[in-house]
């Protein structure tokens, strides 16, 4: 019997999706009827809709997305909030600058100009075991600042499956060498390592911003160049200090040159050919773009403010999802002479990852259940034992947690449903909310040691190149390297740009 098209194939109902799927029910109707606060009834019906949330999002009893829907429908019944409120949650400024910004990811993708310049970087540092190692982990890291981390992982795997191989044949068949596990399992790393320096690097980027705005709407805005500003010299340390790990700790790596690997690379680089118009003009738009992010928004350096050009300008009501859709309105319009049409197409375009936009607006929904009833002031008063707790422990203890608890999570789902409630728990605690939610948002995308942890991890893995256990050993000591690192960031640069002081709490958190 003919089977039919997978897409019409249901998908297995696994004992981790029954077990989910059920538990969560049993959690939203024991919690629903519960008297928690006889002065705010609301509070154990939106703590009932979190349960049931976070159950089907962790054990994905159903699709992420479907089940990021569920406060469109249980807010208005269970008296929340209105369908007039949730419904405009869906759509807001940081949706757009996420949507534009994979617009030009995929104009970027389409043209090949990723292929390009991954390339060049991998060339430029030559063909010795390490250097090749350190060319493909920039690469990696610096598109993923831009294109999604799975992309990004997608475009380079095959690369370096083909100088792995072109090393191997060269050698007389496979050896027992640990370059291509080292090669591999760099790349997973460094995809993920690169996406926190952006706010559209990865989705918890995007997450964190808007959530950090439902919360205290009347925080200063964190924008692109900030975040940049902040995050990027930690993409840059954390890469480098990786590399080191990787090829002198855990896989050494000696000096002689990789046998075919120049002829690997000099052979894709001719496949592509000479620069297309089509690919200049993309990348002038991608360079424009991130300039036009990096230098929006006033930048605070102690008593210095660096202005940007929105305020010189008198635009103060242009954001960073302004520029995104700019630009990704540029490319539907500008021709392209390669082939008919323009450099960016419809067809291409709803490639766009719209179950995360769905689950953005359902984490968002979320967060604003919870100032709406109460619920995060509710939460916090529940730690009020822990104040006076050193800010510094309290930071590791929620980078440890977020990077541990990712290996097993959505990373996305996770950081929508923990940020509000650290948000709340910092003001209970009197300390400055960004000491919390910046390293929650950081380590949710440091999780290295499980396939299941991140995409990257898992392309990787499903090359059969890296061992689990191989990938266990060298993941659990990133983990701990991300957390003193985001922990030094943080107390660094975080404070600095951010304006934190860990022990006092801001005037617009009161």
């Amino acid at each position: 019997m003919e089977k039919p098209p997978a897409s019409q194939r249901a998908t297995a109902f696994t004992p981790r999706n029954k077990i989910g799927f059920f538990l969560g029910l049993a959690l939203f109707f024991l919690l629903l009827p519960l008297d928690l606060d006889p002065t705010n009834p609301a509070i154990p019906r939106i703590l009932a809709v979190a349960a049931l949330m976070a159950a089907w999002w962790i054990t994905e009893a159903i699709p992420i997305p479907v089940t990021s829907l569920l406060p469109l429908v249980l807010f208005p019944v269970l008296g929340i909030m209105d369908a007039k409120k949730v419904a405009p949650i869906y759509m807001n400024s940081n949706i757009f600058l996420f949507m534009g910004g994979f617009i030009l990811a995929l104009a970027i993708e389409k043209w090949g100009l990723h292929r390009r310049i991954a390339l060049n970087v991998i060339r430029l540092l030559g063909v010795r075991p390490r250097r090749l190692v350190l060319g493909f982990m920039i690469a990696t890291a610096f598109l993923s600042l831009w294109i999604s981390n799975t992309a990004t992982t997608m475009l380079m795997l095959p690369i370096a499956l083909s100088v792995i191989r072109r090393m191997e044949k060269a050698m007389g068949g496979r050896e027992e060498s640990v370059f291509p596990v080292a090669l591999m399992i760099s790349i997973a790393y460094a995809a993920s390592i690169g996406g926190t320096g952006t706010l559209i690097g990865t989705p918890p980027n995007i997450s964190f911003t808007r959530i950090l705005a439902i919360s205290f709407p009347e925080a200063p805005e964190i924008s692109f160049g900030v975040w940049f500003a902040m995050a990027f010299p930690l993409v840059i340390v954390f890469l480098g200090l990786s590399w080191m790990l990787l090829t002198t700790v855990l896989f050494p790596l000696g000096k002689e040159n990789v046998e075919g690997a120049r002829e690997v690379l000099l052979a894709e680089r001719n496949e592509l050919g000479r620069m297309s118009r089509e690919e200049r003009i993309v990348l002038v738009l991608f360079v424009l773009t991130a300039l036009l992010w990096i230098c929006r928004a006033d930048i605070r350096f102690g008593g210095t403010v660096l202005a940007g050009w929105a305020s010189r300008l008198g635009l103060e009501g242009v954001d960073d999802s302004t520029v995104a859709m700019f630009t990704a309105i540029l490319l539907f319009l500008i021709p392209a002479k390669r082939a008919k049409g323009r450099l960016m197409d419809w067809e291409t375009a709803v490639r766009l990852p719209w179950g995360i936009l769905l689950l953005f607006g359902g984490g968002f929904a979320l967060a604003s259940g919870f100032k709406e009833t109460g619920l995060t002031s509710w939460i916090g008063e529940k730690f009020l034992p822990l104040a006076g707790t050193s800010p510094k422990l309290l930071v590791l203890a929620t980078s440890s947690l977020l990077t541990f608890l990712t290996e097993v999570t959505s990373n996305t789902a996770t950081t929508e449903m923990i940020l509000p409630l650290l948000a709340s728990i910092a003001v209970s605690l009197h300390i400055h909310p960004l000491l919390l939610m910046i390293p929650a948002t950081l380590s949710a995308s440091c999780a290295f040691m499980l396939p299941v942890a991140t995409p990257p991890n898992a392309i990787v893995f499903g090359s059969g190149r890296v061992p689990i256990q191989t990938m266990a050993k060298a993941g659990i000591l990133m983990n701990i390297l991300g957390i003193i690192l985001i922990f030094l960031t943080l107390f660094t640069l975080g404070t600095f740009l951010f304006g934190i002081t860990p022990d006092a709490l801001p005037a617009w958190a009161h």
